[in-house]
């Protein structure tokens, strides 16, 4: 489904960045987004430059901490409009690396679903604009499993001995213990994270991946019948098989927001809030959410997405109210969750 991006080459990007110094002229308005490589369809961003002569300049990074390294050194500047996952928004807040918005220049606000704001990153709404959620969901081929999977719990049966995938998103998989536990995700007490962890070792003998690359392929080609990955892996392996059964955890269901912010020395702070305005345009964030697989945090655009693709990309409204976000813990958690899931890795063999 997704289609690679062209990416502006490095010699563009450092001239954009050397002439960064305000809004600029018509004849250099430009603005510098940084997020993950194939999030937004080129001709999204192909558009905005011809409806307004903002020219784009799209650079990635690989991950959350890779991107806020280069938000600290750059003190907040650099770029216009960083797109990243809802636990790395809190710690850059918190460091004043981000700009309140300007929601008189966002006309299209409104169009947000309410359900992805006043979360823990931003609870007042200040600063961030979701675009983009995915949730803890498993899926299975029904051709190929005998289970009646209802949760997380049905994992452990012996009927999948060396035929799942899981991500390597430690927190998300040590997660799926604590829940079948009846904790938190978010749970800050040792001994409940490596009761946890007595509990997921349990889970080895079924586990055959552990990836985060391509896992809808995986379970497309027969590698493996059931896997615990990401959304828009669900979405591209549904659409290539409609009959993969997903489910909804009856434990609870995890859930992620990625969401736009403006830094706070952002040398195009005018064009940023132009930008996405634009992508908050109900038509525009149909574009872009089919492009990307994640669930639609646009409510405006609801109706518009194919019909063939709204059940990958709208959440339902029956499971919104057994969700938990996995948010920041302490220090002493996070190293008992590295333990745990050290161990668990030993035991997969992975």
């Amino acid at each position: 489904m997704k289609k690679l991006i062209s990416l502006l080459t490095a010699a563009a990007l450092c001239l954009a960045l050397a002439g960064c110094g305000g809004s600029g002229s018509e004849a250099t308005r430009q603005v510098n987004l940084y997020t993950w490589e194939n999030m937004f369809p080129q001709e999204v961003l192909d558009a905005f430059t011809e409806e307004t002569g903002i020219q784009v300049n799209y650079s990635n990074f690989d991950t959350d901490e890779t991107m806020l390294a280069r938000l600290e050194a750059a003190e907040g500047g650099d770029y216009d409009v960083v797109l990243a996952d809802d636990y790395i928004i809190e710690t850059a807040i918190a460091e004043g690396l981000v700009a309140p918005l300007d929601k008189e220049a966002l006309s299209n606000y409104g169009n947000i679903d309410p359900f992805y704001q006043g979360q823990f990153y931003d609870p007042d709404d200040t600063y961030t604009v979701p675009m983009g959620s995915g949730v803890q969901t498993i899926v299975y081929d029904p051709a190929r499993v005998s289970v009646d999977v209802k949760g997380y719990k049905d994992l452990w049966d012996p009927a999948f001995a060396d035929s799942i995938a899981i991500t390597s998103n430690f927190r998300v998989m040590n997660g799926m213990a604590l829940k079948i536990l009846g904790e938190s995700y978010n749970t800050s007490d040792v001994a409940t994270i490596q009761a946890a962890g007595q509990k997921l070792l349990e889970l080895a003998p079924n586990i055959r991946l552990i990836k985060d690359d391509n896992v809808q392929d995986d379970l497309l080609s027969g590698e493996v019948s059931a896997a615990v990955m990401y959304t828009s892996q669900v979405t591209m392996a549904c659409l290539a098989n409609p009959e993969l059964e997903v489910v909804y955890p009856e434990e609870g269901v995890g859930f992620g927001i990625m969401a736009m912010f403006v830094p706070s020395a952002a040398p195009h702070s005018a064009e940023a809030h132009e930008f996405i305005n634009y992508l908050l345009r109900p038509e525009v964030a149909k574009q872009v959410f089919e492009f990307q697989g994640y669930y639609c945090t646009n409510q405006a655009s609801y109706d518009l997405i194919e019909p063939e693709m709204q059940d990958y990309l709208i959440l339902p409204e029956e499971f919104k109210s057994n969700t938990e976000m996995i948010e920041n813990i302490s220090a002493e958690a996070s190293e008992a969750h590295v333990q745990v899931w050290t161990e668990f890795r030993s035991a997969c063999g992975l």
